[in-house]
């Protein structure tokens, strides 16, 4: 039976996602009472500019008091898609002091203060939820924190930007350069006039801690999380890659150590081989591929980004949220029952691709083998190639060519630790027959 008194929902935020959610919630009122077992009103909605005009929402519902919107004492759930750490952080406490469950899209502010924010909807006793804080309408939070809570997850390893997944695919499958294919995606609308959250690394840094958080169920902020941005990827990285069966993506990486210790979470590009499922994500989606003790391989793929996609996971959250209001309950809260230690990028373990450009003499693979030995990364392939005139290469026989002349010595190693690998390319750059290391990319998902 339905009840006929209507749950009260206070909206933060009315830009693109903002907006989404007014009307989805107008135009599909009906389906979200039947969903929930309660009519849902939209009570209030906090804004900056109260003149903009916003289609389908009733004026007289707009504010720029936020915080007296959140004070109310009659509001149920809050919707916050504002972004940022202030005043967010201050009007989802405020909103749980004063009795509402909050709904979340804002990964900064998770990543940040996830546990302290978890803290205060225990202590008040209502919900935080924010699956349209990663991966935007694929469904992946609410998997990882209850469809999974029997199992142990190992290794979580995603493409969770559309920016720079479209940036890399177009520089993949075109040839365009780094700026064009930004400035492509810019005049599309996929990357904002600075892009630097995205092609930094930022944005999916923050993810990746709140998916660490919830997988290994350990706290995990955004300062535990190396981050490496792509602006340097080259047309010269793609060839390489292609050269070995990989193409590129920027990938946010969070994994159990083998004994079960310590977890890493990790930001940057890197080659994965073309049979991966990642390797055929394409434009601006996302996809997630999950590695579980008993479930095994599991992949969520989707949209990540945009208004629609966005609103379709708050609105998500907005019925689980109701539904647990209605029934005087709260859902699943802070799954970080661990305090697992989060180890540095340097313990971190894997392949690596370097491109070295060198001097065309005998003895120079030898010394560079060395450098590598000595640091105890084991060499898995060399190619070496001569530069001819006009600047094309040639490859030649490891080791050969003629003296005197520039050559480039791309090494493919083994499995290594990644404080190893540092070690290894500042001793390189001492070498005198090594005039510069062009480039160093990891290989993942083998």
């Amino acid at each position: 039976m339905m009840r006929t008194r209507p749950l009260k929902v206070a909206l933060l935020g009315c830009g693109v996602v903002g907006s989404e959610v007014a009307r989805i919630m107008t135009t599909h009122a009906a389906d979200l009472a039947a969903r929930i077992g309660a009519p849902v009103e939209l009570a209030g909605v906090a804004v900056r500019r109260p003149s903009k005009v916003r289609a389908g929402i009733d004026p007289a519902l707009v504010t720029t008091d936020a915080t007296a919107l959140v004070k109310r004492g009659d509001i149920d759930v809050v919707l916050e898609v504002i972004g940022g750490i202030e005043p967010a952080r201050t009007l989802i406490t405020t909103a749980f002091e004063h009795g509402a469950s909050v709904v979340s899209a804002n990964k900064a502010l998770l990543a940040q203060d996830g546990a302290a924010l978890h803290a205060a909807a225990a202590e008040h006793g209502r919900d935080l939820y924010y699956e349209a804080a990663v991966a935007g309408a694929i469904p992946l939070i609410r998997p990882l924190r209850e469809s999974l809570a029997g199992d142990k997850v190992n290794r979580v390893l995603g493409i969770v930007n559309g920016t720079t997944n479209f940036i890399l695919d177009a520089m993949d499958t075109t040839g365009a350069g780094y700026q064009e294919a930004l400035d492509e995606a810019t005049a599309l609308g996929y990357a904002e006039a600075d892009p630097t959250a995205d092609v930094e690394g930022f944005d999916a840094a923050a993810k990746a801690a709140i998916l660490a958080g919830i997988a290994f169920h350990t706290r995990v902020r955004l300062d535990d999380v190396y981050r490496e941005g792509m602006t340097e990827v080259t047309a010269a990285d793609f060839a390489s890659a292609k050269e070995m069966g990989c193409t590129i993506k920027l990938l946010a990486i969070c994994e159990r150590a083998a004994d079960g210790g310590s977890v890493t979470a990790r930001v940057h590009p890197a080659m994965i081989p073309l049979d991966h499922p990642l390797a055929s994500v394409r434009g601006a989606y996302n996809a997630v591929f999950v590695e579980a003790e008993a479930a095994g391989q599991l992949m969520f793929y989707g949209p990540g980004a945009g208004g629609s996609p966005t609103a379709s996971a708050v609105l998500g959250d907005l019925v689980a949220v109701c539904r647990n209001r209605l029934n005087g309950a709260t859902g699943p809260g802070d799954s970080a029952y661990t305090q697992l230690p989060v180890s540095p990028m340097g313990d971190s373990v894997t392949r690596y691709h370097i491109s070295l450009d060198v001097a065309d003499k005998p003895g120079v693979l030898a010394q560079v083998a060395t450098v590598f030995a000595e640091h105890g990364v084991s060499i898995d392939t060399v190619r070496q190639s001569v530069r001819k005139s006009g600047g094309d290469d040639a490859a030649v026989e490891q080791g050969g060519g003629r003296a005197g002349g520039e050559a480039s010595l791309v090494v493919v190693t083994h499995r290594a630790a990644d404080a190893a690998l540092t070690g290894t390319v500042d001793a390189l750059r001492q070498l005198d027959t090594v005039r510069g290391v062009a480039s160093i990319m990891r290989v993942e998902g083998e």
